[in-house]
């Protein structure tokens, strides 16, 4: 089994969504995980909510450091910020790191009947993104 930690800085949205959408895709051959460099202490009730939507549970997802996963066994870490690409801590367990960078679907403005849209998109590109990797890893590229 592999182990994939998603880094964001306030894991709160982006990195949810990955975490709970890469748990799902992965079919039983990956353990996903995430964490902020600056956690917020709390998941965004939209992030939520779109996550909720693709028929995925939300139980578990917690804001969370990344300092609790020094030392661990990681195979691939993903950032899905910049500020995370930059403040996060250098984890000597880890085998491999990509950066795919997000707009933060936080940053949107308005009621949450226009910010729910942003959360989609964001949503549906994290899970493309994952998908992709996954056939990729799959097919041997």
């Amino acid at each position: 089994m592999k182990k994939v930690l998603i880094l964001c800085t306030g894991n709160s949205c982006r990195s949810q969504m990955a975490q709970a959408i890469w748990q799902n895709a992965g079919n039983s051959e990956w353990v996903a995980v995430s964490a902020g460099s600056r956690p917020s202490g709390y998941v965004h009730p939209l992030a939520l909510k779109s996550i909720e939507e693709l028929g995925l549970s939300v139980d578990g997802l917690e804001s969370k450091s990344v300092e609790l996963f020094v030392g661990d066994q990681i195979d691939l870490a993903v950032t899905v910020c910049d500020h995370a690409k930059e403040a996060c801590p250098v984890l000597p367990g880890v085998a491999r790191t990509v950066h795919w960078p997000f707009e933060d679907p936080a940053d949107v403005t308005g009621t949450d009947d226009e910010k729910i849209i942003q959360f989609r998109k964001i949503r549906d590109q994290i899970k493309n993104r994952i998908e992709d990797f996954l056939n990729c890893e799959a097919g041997g590229l």
